[in-house]
């Protein structure tokens, strides 16, 4: 689906952004999920599996930061992976053989929905090497208002800047950092239905939505398969023991096979630890670790 440019493009900057990926009816659908699975938190008083609540979520105005693992909500959100014009995307970016990491629906409410301050998802979860990446579909019409991602070009290729913060891992590199060149920012708007791309080392963040329409954008975070986890870095596999550690990468194969020979690469690794207090979401984690806000 991707032009020779377009894939140029993304090795040299780190990000792309793919116009009218998803069809009208393909669209469609995941607002009527998304929508519902809002209204369906209007019960909830306290951040769960699903839901990662918002400041002044309530019965009558529900607010969310972030619904969890869209793709085990409702399984349409899984079958948009693996049978779209997203996969073929997939597939141009990162082969044939590709496993889902995560998947996050972050949902900034109209109003002051929470920012998610500048950080590198590489620092988060180390790998054996560096072929992954996440797309941001976009659900809503997303503008300057609205909260958009922003990343910083060619910093994919660069240092992983540190990301802590009180003697912790906050998620969140220090706006004071000498290396961090925010004018260098560039912001990714677009039409619903499209999706940007970008680079799990690249430095990126997003403001507050300040307007009075909802931002909502689906993340899935991916990796080539080859690409294996290091021990320590912030996620459920390492909890699961061999037997269920390999069901589960059977479970979360998008395309091809899974990948048993990991490919070896000189990649900068610093592990997210200490953890910070409350390592519930993003959100959480950089607000509990103290994290400074580029954005205050």
């Amino acid at each position: 689906m991707l032009t020779a440019d377009q894939k140029a493009f993304y090795d040299e900057n780190g990000y792309l952004m793919v116009e009218d990926v998803l069809r009208p009816e393909e669209l469609a659908r995941l607002r009527e999920i998304t929508y519902g699975l809002i209204e369906s938190s209007r019960g909830v008083t306290e951040s769960n599996e699903v839901y990662d609540l918002d400041k002044g979520h309530s019965e009558a105005q529900p607010k969310l930061t972030r619904i969890k693992l869209p793709h085990k909500q409702d399984p349409y959100f899984w079958d948009l992976l693996r049978g779209s014009r997203v996969t073929e995307v997939l597939n141009d970016l990162l082969g044939p053989d590709t496993t889902i990491l995560t998947s996050k629906l972050n949902t900034k409410a109209p109003g002051g929905g929470a920012a998610v301050e500048w950080h590198q998802d590489w620092a988060f979860y180390p790998h054996t090497n560096d072929d992954l990446l996440a797309f941001g579909i976009m659900l809503e019409d997303v503008d300057e208002d609205t909260g958009p991602l922003m990343v910083i070009p060619g910093t994919h290729k660069g240092p992983i800047l540190s990301h802590m913060a009180n003697g912790v891992f906050a998620g969140a590199i220090n706006p004071e950092d000498p290396l961090f060149e925010r004018d260098r920012a560039v912001t990714l708007t677009g039409k619903a239905g499209s999706m940007t791309v970008h680079h799990a080392r690249i430095l990126h963040g997003s403001a507050p939505n300040v307007s009075d329409r909802a931002r909502l954008l689906l993340f899935y975070e991916i990796a080539k398969a080859d690409a294996w986890p290091i021990l320590g870095s912030n996620s459920y596999f390492h909890a699961l023991g061999q037997k269920r550690f390999w069901d589960d990468l059977q479970s979360r194969t998008i395309t091809g096979e899974p990948c048993l020979t990991p490919r070896l690469e000189s990649v900068p690794v610093t592990m997210p630890l200490p953890p910070a207090p409350d390592t519930g979401s993003i959100f959480r984690m950089q607000q509990s670790a103290g994290a400074k806000s580029a954005f205050a």
